[in-house]
C-alpha cells in the first residue's frame, strides 16, 4: 500500500511541476492582457511577481514532493522497531 501511495505522490509532483511551468509559461501572454485593462497597469510589477512566486512554490513543492517520495520508494516501507511499535 505504501508503495502505491508513494507512486500516486510522484505523478502528483510531476503534475505540480507541469502546472508551475504552465505558469512560468503564460506570464507574458497574461501580462499582455492585463496591461491593456487601465486598472491594472500600474500594479504590473507586483501581478507579475505574484506568478512568478506561484510558479516557483508549485515547481518546489513538486520537487520536494518528487524528492521525498522516490526515497520512500528506494528505501521500502519503514519496518517497525524491534523492541515495540
Amino acid at each position: 500500500m505504501t508503495q502505491n501511495r508513494s507512486k500516486t505522490q510522484i505523478v502528483w509532483g510531476i503534475l505540480l511541476i507541469l502546472a508551475g511551468l504552465g505558469v512560468f509559461y503564460r506570464i507574458p501572454q497574461v501580462m499582455a492582457r492585463l496591461q491593456g485593462v487601465g486598472s491594472f497597469s500600474s500594479e504590473s510589477f507586483f501581478i507579475r511577481f505574484c506568478f512568478y512566486l506561484m510558479g516557483s512554490i508549485l515547481i518546489g513543492g513538486g520537487a520536494r514532493k518528487i524528492i521525498c517520495n522516490y526515497k520512500l520508494l528506494q528505501d521500502g516501507p519503514p519496518e517497525s522497531h524491534p523492541d515495540g511499535p
